[in-house]
């Protein structure tokens, strides 16, 4: 896959930079081209049930219906790797990256290229990216979902199955605000709604992403 460039995404409000303390001290920090989602008020129950979906800690491991689901899911995992691997040369960590979204993706009642979309244009598939307004990790989380919905610790958020977790359930919140409308929930995650840069950057993102079982 070819290095992300400026034309990869839209022309955006700013170049994001990096922050200066990660997770741990032998990290370099990186660039990312992110907004941020903006804290609002939430009604009890719905925070409720955010904590709860991301308290669940079950560990990413598919569970299908039947063989021929098995053999499908096999077939789009193999496919991908072979799109992701310019961004995630080492085959282990482009193998478990994919089985994880695909889970965390799934678990939210998500379309999973557009999560893979979204993650392109948000990070560029980098799990240390950070942003000036401190969005962080490969779905550029802000660290406040930590403190809202979480046990407090934004460090975790470079955590890949936790940054996942966490960014496939905000948006899927969004969603649900926006009763299924994707246009403006993807610009309600980036902090731009209404707004067509954003949703259109993803979309266009997406279109790498999309597979059509040749079976």
């Amino acid at each position: 896959m070819a290095a992300t460039s400026r034309a990869d995404g839209p022309s955006r409000r700013r170049l994001l930079l990096s922050v200066p303390v990660l997770a741990a001290p032998w990290v370099v920090p990186e660039t990312a081209w992110a907004g941020g989602q903006l804290e609002e008020p939430m009604i009890d129950s719905v925070r409720t049930a955010l904590s709860s979906a991301i308290a669940n800690t079950a560990p990413p491991v598919p569970v299908f219906s039947s063989t021929a689901a098995r053999l499908a899911y096999l077939r789009w995992l193999s496919a991908m790797s072979d799109r992701l691997f310019g961004r995630k040369k080492d085959f282990s960590t482009r193998i478990e990256f994919l089985q994880t979204v695909w889970y965390e993706s799934r678990r939210a009642r998500l379309d999973t290229s557009m999560v893979l979309g979204l993650i392109q244009v948000e990070s560029a598939f980098r799990k240390y990216a950070v942003s000036s307004v401190g969005a962080r990790g490969y779905m550029q989380v802000m660290p406040f979902w930590t403190r809202v919905i979480g046990d407090g610790d934004p460090g975790k958020l470079f955590h890949m199955q936790t940054n996942l977790r966490f960014g496939c359930n905000i948006l899927r919140h969004y969603l649900d605000r926006e009763r299924g409308d994707t246009f403006m929930a993807l610009g309600r995650y980036n902090g731009s709604r209404g707004k067509p840069q954003y949703p259109n950057a993803v979309t266009a993102a997406q279109s790498r992403w999309i597979w059509n079982d040749p079976a």
